[in-house]
């Protein structure tokens, strides 16, 4: 992949400008990079990498709501879930507590992770410190939708997504914990991927093969669920088959990070979105990585720093990316479905 990328980056990396000064100044280090003819399609040549906003200590987790036309995201050690409308402000306080409310205890004080809709366009949050799956109500109480497996609490669920059906797949690795792997707290051995049934409210375990498994997405026929693998020993994207009854087959490896990571490249196979055309946006070893339904890196959005995740928002034709400290936007031509109901 390494030699792919060589191969190409002279012709093709377009450093960007400097925005004009309107509150969404542009970070002068960041960089569009282009492998492939086919990127050029999804992300115009004039692009720009917008931030929107700064100053928190990992952002993660963005989601679009079309009922406000905003964005939330979670900043994950501060316990905070903020919100972004188009005034161009900064982003403002949401929830707070958003992912330790002191439902547990011995809570490791950390916030929210990945956030996404159900089909009502209700709030579902990865809990960290409260090492649960839950629904933020109208009333601004949290429902519990899933904290434990087989009697066993969870570890700290991280990212999800909702299948067609209204089923709800989640990623589960120890991050949150205050130790991680190696915390006396955690009750299961292993990290797993799950399936919550959006009816019964049974959690079935889909794979337990990956050690730290991260963002999580489906193609967009939801016959193929992607799963990021956080694991600097096994920086991979695997691609699973959804059977029938909703049950991973086999999975395959999508696409292997390893050589941007060994070449220095900041980051992880972290979280990751689909377009519309099936194409693959995940973050890992520098910023955004953009990968056809093939497994060919088209391209990469290089924020320069670690990249946490993305989202569509707008009409689907904008990609919002939490990078370490930051919220950044970049425009693009492909489009992406948008979580929860379509906007009225």
């Amino acid at each position: 992949m390494l030699s792919v990328i060589k191969r190409f980056m002279p012709a093709v990396v377009y450093v960007l400008s400097a925005l004009a000064a309107s509150g969404q100044a542009q970070d002068t280090q960041a960089e569009i990079l282009r492998l492939d003819p086919r990127f050029d399609k999804l992300i115009p040549k004039e692009a720009k990498i917008e931030k929107l906003g700064s100053g928190y200590k990992w952002s993660e987790g963005p989601v679009w709501l079309s009922a406000d036309q905003a964005l939330v995201f979670s900043d994950v050690p501060n316990n905070v879930a903020y919100k972004w409308d188009k005034t161009g402000r900064q982003p403002s306080e949401f929830l707070k507590p958003s992912g330790d409310t002191g439902h547990l205890p011995d809570g490791s004080g950390q916030g929210s992770n990945g956030l996404t809709l159900d089909a009502r366009g209700r709030l579902v949050l990865m809990q960290h410190g409260d090492r649960r799956v839950a629904r933020l109500e109208p009333n601004g109480t949290f429902k519990t939708l899933a904290d434990k497996y087989q009697g066993k609490r969870l570890n700290s669920p991280n990212d999800g997504a909702f299948d067609a059906a209204g089923n709800l797949y989640f990623t589960d690795p120890p991050y949150g914990l205050k130790k991680g792997a190696e915390d006396p707290a955690r009750e299961l051995d292993f990290s797993g991927v799950y399936r919550l049934d959006g009816k019964t409210g049974e959690l079935t375990l889909m794979t337990r093969e990956l050690k730290f498994p991260n963002g999580l997405a489906f193609s967009p026929d939801y016959k193929t669920a992607y799963v990021a693998n956080s694991d600097p020993d096994r920086p991979i994207l695997m691609a699973y088959p959804v059977k029938e009854d909703g049950t991973f087959g086999p999975g395959r490896q999508f696409a292997d990070t390893a050589d941007l990571l060994k070449a220095g490249k900041p980051g992880l196979p972290d979280g990751l979105k689909v377009d519309n055309a099936g194409n693959v946006f995940t973050t890992g070893p520098g910023g955004v990585l953009v990968y056809a339904p093939d497994g060919t890196m088209l391209g990469r959005i290089d924020t320069k720093v670690p990249t946490a995740n993305c989202a569509w928002g707008d009409d689907g034709s904008t990609l919002y990316i939490t990078a370490n400290d930051t919220l950044v936007r970049v425009r693009t031509t492909t489009k992406g479905k948008l979580e929860g109901p379509p906007a009225k």
